[in-house]
């Protein structure tokens, strides 16, 4: 793959706090390796900046491998870039070309509100988990992997439902900035599972309210959580997130 250097022009969205109103501001940046990933070119213009005596720019990050879900950033109006299945600090800048003009935001909701510049506060995700995205389990070792019998076809829905990462992309992505792919996955790969039964009912109930209670929009199927989703998490968990709601409302206790 070959290498090469680029010169890019930088509209960044800068914002002191959630009560500021935010701007547009330009920066240009010369030299940037194609093989740098999206957040060391960010590095690099906050070396820049720093070295200015600016201030510099703010964004989340943690791992940087995909993982942990924390570099959330609109860019090019699209949750974590223009690269299907991947995460910002996976984004390496070979998917832009020089004198591209390069836009970036943060995520825009009314439940994900701006700490500063680029990081946004998504406590309403630890929220909805706290009301019901967990199992009740005796303390002490842990049980064999293999003591419960398992269909694989509902052992793999599950396994894939548990690879989201809860970065928000699907609430930034949807125009009513809804939660409920988020959602979904969480009771999916609980209510899919054998230990994840006894609080079934109650679980999808609890998340739901507490989902609403956040401020998040309703789903209105376009999928477009679906399209930006890093993890590509399916929607088919939405419809079993309403089916099991519908059915917990109707039996309920």
């Amino acid at each position: 793959m070959q290498h090469y250097s680029m010169n890019l022009n930088l509209k960044v969205w800068r914002q002191r706090n959630a009560n500021d109103n935010g701007h547009f501001e330009n920066y240009e940046v010369e030299n940037i390796s194609s093989e740098m990933s999206f957040l060391e070119m960010i590095d690099v213009l906050n070396e820049r900046l720093i070295a200015k005596g600016e201030d510099p720019i703010a964004f989340d990050h943690d791992c940087r491998e995909g993982i942990c879900g924390m570099c959330s950033m609109v860019i090019d109006g699209r949750p974590h870039g223009p690269w299907k299945g991947t995460t910002t600090c996976q984004l390496h800048m070979r998917a832009f070309k020089d004198g591209d003009t390069i836009t970036v935001e943060p995520f825009r909701a009314n439940a994900f509100p701006v700490i500063k510049d680029l990081m946004v506060n998504r406590g309403a995700f630890d929220r909805i988990i706290q009301a019901g995205g967990f199992v009740s389990v005796n303390t002490g070792n842990a049980v064999d992997g293999n003591a419960i019998p398992i269909e694989k076809d509902k052992a793999d829905a599950a396994f894939a439902a548990a690879a989201c990462i809860g970065c928000g992309a699907c609430v930034a992505a949807c125009k009513n900035a809804s939660a409920m792919l988020f959602v979904s996955a969480k009771v999916s790969h609980l209510s899919l599972l054998p230990q994840g039964e006894p609080e079934k009912k109650q679980r999808v109930v609890n998340m739901i309210a507490q989902m609403d209670k956040e401020g998040f929009g309703s789903c209105t199927n376009t999928y477009a959580c679906e399209a930006e989703c890093p993890k590509e998490i399916s929607v088919l968990n939405i419809a079993r997130l309403n089916r099991e709601f519908l059915h917990s409302s109707l039996s309920a206790d």
